[in-house]
C-alpha cells in the first residue's frame, strides 16, 4: 500500500521540482549573461587598442553567448517538462 502511495505521489512532486530547478538555472545563466553586457561594451570600445583587447572582446562575446544559450535552453527544458 505504501509503495502504491509513493508511485502515485512522487511523480506529482518530482516533476514540478525538476521544472523549478531548470527555471532557477535558466535565471542564473541569463543573469550572468546580462552582467556581461557592460564588459562587452567596454571591450568593444577598446578593440582598437590592440590585439589583446580584441581577443578579450571575442572571448567575452563567446562567454556571453554560451551563458545566454544555456539560460534559454534551461527555460525551454522547464517548459517541456511542465507540458509532459
Amino acid at each position: 500500500m505504501f509503495k502504491k502511495f509513493l508511485q502515485a505521489f512522487l511523480p506529482g512532486i518530482i516533476k514540478p521540482l525538476h521544472s523549478l530547478w531548470n527555471e532557477i538555472l535558466g535565471f542564473l545563466f541569463i543573469a550572468i549573461a546580462v552582467l556581461m553586457i557592460r564588459a562587452l561594451w567596454r571591450g568593444y570600445n577598446e578593440i582598437d587598442l590592440g590585439f589583446a583587447h580584441f581577443v578579450k572582446f571575442v572571448l567575452g562575446a563567446f562567454f556571453f553567448l554560451v551563458m545566454l544559450g544555456f539560460g534559454l535552453h534551461a527555460f525551454w527544458r522547464a517548459r517541456r517538462i511542465s507540458k509532459s
